[in-house]
């Protein structure tokens, strides 16, 4: 016997949403995360059943669309419901910026799901033309400590080996400086003028930083003093999405 359905639409919205993968997925999609290997890379500890099964499920609830060929090559787009899922992605962000910190200790932090959010979050209109590649190194981690992300206008590639290109911009610090900057809770002006940070490289982008640098898009609208309700209508994405 099937359960009986609620008229509530809190549960009816529970049942759609209530699951943590489906809600880091679609997170992943606002910061333009589109096919297979953008989701393994935003979220590194979800197994490959458990992605094929979430966007499958949440291809039959008709929040997002599947286009093109099957397995690796297919691409997944928002719906119009999907779209409207954004405040309480902003909502469920501004929430874990308040609270969420205190249960948050360094060891427990996800590296790579880190990083592909900082490489979706770099404002590359506000680089210069042709590429430019990031070094970082995070000297409070013994694995995954080293990363590079390679920006032009029309794309943005994370790498954890060495990529063989020449080195705009070196970052070094503790990763848990560089999330408190991405999160907005302190200052890149502090954060390098304290150490915690340390950017060496080309003088240009050096000197540019303000603009460009990685910032959680609730952050950086926060900053632009905009109010929450205004976060979806400025937009979620980087310039990359």
């Amino acid at each position: 016997m099937s359960e009986p359905m609620s008229h509530c639409p809190v549960t009816k919205a529970a049942d759609l949403l209530g699951d943590k993968w489906v809600i880091l997925i679609l997170r992943a999609m606002i910061l333009g995360a589109r096919r297979y290997s953008d989701f393994t890379a935003a979220i590194p500890r979800i197994s490959p059943s458990v992605l094929s099964g979430r966007l499958k499920q949440l291809c039959d609830d008709g929040l997002i669309l599947k286009r093109g060929e099957t397995g690796q090559q297919a691409s997944y787009r928002l719906t119009p419901s999907g779209r409207e899922c954004e405040p309480i992605i902003v909502l469920m962000a501004q929430w874990g910026l308040k609270w969420g910190r205190r249960h948050t200790q360094v060891d427990q932090i996800d590296v790579g799901a880190m990083m592909w959010d900082i490489h979706r979050t770099i404002l590359t209109d506000e680089l210069p033309d042709g590429e430019t590649v990031f070094s970082f190194h995070f000297d409070n981690l013994g694995r995954h400590n080293r990363w590079w992300i390679v920006t032009s206008r029309r794309e943005i590639d994370l790498c954890d080996t060495d990529p063989g290109k020449p080195v705009d911009l070196y970052i070094h610090g503790a990763i848990g400086s560089l999330i408190e900057v991405w999160q907005g809770q302190l200052p890149l002006g502090e954060a390098l003028a304290d150490e915690r940070l340390v950017m060496t490289g080309e003088r240009a982008i050096l000197e540019s930083a303000r603009h460009w640098f990685p910032m959680s898009p609730v952050a950086r609208a926060r900053l632009a003093g905009m109010e929450p309700a205004n976060l979806v209508a400025a937009g979620l994405q980087g310039s990359n999405g």
